[in-house]
């Protein structure tokens, strides 16, 4: 490894399975100090133990992030102390995605997906900023998703409450970026989760057919996209919403 992010710090929410796991892997094998956090403990110390398995540095902090104020500004408080009083780079990537159509959508849905997805990474940032303004600088990366620009009958709230993420990331790097604080966002194309099994076709996987990779992707490919954004390497990028999707946004393959 290049240890692009030797001597950094980061927070990465929903780091114990999947996208967040895959992300935390890879920052602390480029040498951050990495904050593992999420709602299940057991899971959480596994990531961290992978991490020091390797040589890397790990702490798990758990969190239930619903999207009250309270419980953001708890998690940053706790990961800064673990951190010795810096976040450099912050990773908003937990999320809720429960199937639905508007139809039967309710208030509690809405708020579940809002709370969790829009209002606890907002109050997460809002915490963590002036820590990073205060330090001379940090990173910001927002989990944005490719339904939010390519819609699909189903999931509309989810995919507003993403598309209300990578409006942040704009707003947030016009208000930050003067502050020496860069914010950038990823949008996954439909990613497997390796943990579940590969024999089984997820009706997810065929919304990939027709694009240029052709099948669901691997979330080690959004946590290359992270370690790029998080390092000196994305020094002149703000702003920016990077599709690591397969094509499935940007590009039509027609069969011959």
């Amino acid at each position: 490894m290049t240890q692009r992010l030797n001597g950094k710090t980061a927070l990465v929410t929903g780091s114990t399975s999947n996208i967040g796991r895959s992300i935390g892997l890879a920052l602390a094998a480029e040498g951050a100090h990495v904050i593992v956090s999420g709602r299940d403990a057991a899971r959480g110390d596994a990531v961290v133990a992978a991490i020091r398995t390797k040589g890397g540095q790990a702490d798990f902090v758990g969190a239930d992030l619903n999207g009250t104020p309270e419980r953001s500004s708890l998690l940053a408080e706790q990961a800064a102390e673990r951190l010795g009083g810096r976040i450099d780079v912050l990773v908003n990537n937990a999320g809720v995605y429960p199937p639905h159509t508007t139809d039967v959508a309710d208030g509690d849905l809405f708020d579940l997906i809002y709370g969790v997805n829009v209002k606890a990474p907002f109050f997460l940032t809002q915490a963590v900023v002036p820590l990073m303004i205060a330090a001379g600088g940090g990173v910001v990366i927002n989990l944005g998703s490719w339904i939010s620009r390519l819609a699909v009958p189903s999931s509309p709230i989810y995919s507003s409450s993403k598309g209300a993420m990578e409006s942040l990331t704009r707003a947030w790097a016009a208000e930050f970026g003067p502050k020496g604080v860069r914010v950038n966002a990823i949008s996954p194309g439909v990613i497997r989760d390796p943990d579940l099994d590969a024999t089984v076709e997820r009706p997810s996987s065929r919304m990939m057919v027709g694009t240029p990779a052709g099948r669901a992707g691997h979330p080690d490919a959004i946590a290359s996209a992270a370690v790029y954004l998080a390092s000196d390497d994305a020094a002149f990028v703000h702003g920016t919403v990077i599709d690591v999707d397969g094509g499935r946004t940007g590009v039509a393959v027609v069969a011959a």
